[in-house]
C-alpha cells in the first residue's frame, strides 16, 4: 500500500481538517515523511484542475471543494432531485425532532456517529436551524424548521408519533430520550 493512497483514503473519511503527526501516527511513517507526501498530493489536484483540493486549514489537512464549482453544489443539495434523505439524515432528523433544541454533540452521542455532514445537509435543506446556543456548553443547538414540519404533513411538533409502537423495546427507548430531552431542558 502507498503513503499517498493511504493517506488519500483517511483524508476523504475524515470531516475535519487532521494534523500531519496524526496522519502519521495512522500509517506509521515519519511527520516529515508524511508533510512531504501531504504537499506532493496537493500539488497533484492543484496541476490537474480537479473538482476537490487538499488544504492546509485549522492545524491539519482536509479535502475540500474548489471555489468556482459552488454554484453548482449549492443548486444540487437544495433540488428537489435530492428531496430523498439519506437513512443517516433521517436518523440526525428524527433525534433533533424529538430532543430540541439538541447540540450537535448530543445528536452524535445519540446516534454513535459524527454528525457534522448530516447537520449542515439538513440545515442547507431547511429541515433544521441553529436555535442557540446550550447555557452549559456554549455548543450551538438546532431545531426543526416549520418547512420540517410542512414536509411531514404535521401542524405541530406535538403531532409528531410516539416512538413506542415504531422500535423494538421502544418503550425503554422512549423513555431514555425523555429522560435526555429533560436533562437537555434544564440544563
Amino acid at each position: 500500500m502507498s503513503l499517498s493512497r493511504a493517506l488519500e483514503a483517511l483524508l476523504l473519511m475524515s470531516t475535519e481538517s487532521l494534523p500531519p503527526e496524526e496522519l502519521a501516527a495512522a500509517v506509521d511513517a515519519p511527520v516529515a515523511e508524511v508533510e512531504s507526501e501531504l504537499r506532493s498530493i496537493a500539488g497533484f489536484y492543484a496541476e490537474h484542475d480537479r473538482g476537490i483540493r487538499l488544504v492546509f486549514v485549522a492545524g491539519g489537512w482536509r479535502f475540500a471543494t474548489v471555489d468556482d464549482v459552488a454554484d453548482v453544489l449549492e443548486a444540487w443539495l437544495t433540488s428537489d432531485q435530492r428531496a430523498k434523505l439519506s437513512q443517516a439524515a433521517l436518523e440526525t432528523l428524527a433525534v433533533v425532532a424529538y430532543l430540541q433544541p439538541v447540540s450537535r454533540g448530543r445528536i452524535a452521542g445519540v446516534r454513535g456517529v459524527n454528525v457534522d455532514g448530516v447537520v449542515r445537509t439538513l440545515t442547507m435543506r431547511g429541515l433544521i436551524r441553529e436555535a442557540g446556543h446550550d447555557q452549559v456548553t456554549g455548543a450551538t443547538t438546532y431545531e426543526t424548521t416549520p418547512l420540517f414540519l410542512e414536509k411531514l404533513g404535521l401542524a405541530s411538533l406535538r403531532d409528531l408519533p410516539d416512538l413506542a409502537p415504531l422500535l423494538p423495546d421502544a418503550v425503554a427507548l422512549e423513555a431514555e430520550l425523555g429522560e435526555l430531552a429533560k436533562e437537555e431542558n434544564h440544563d
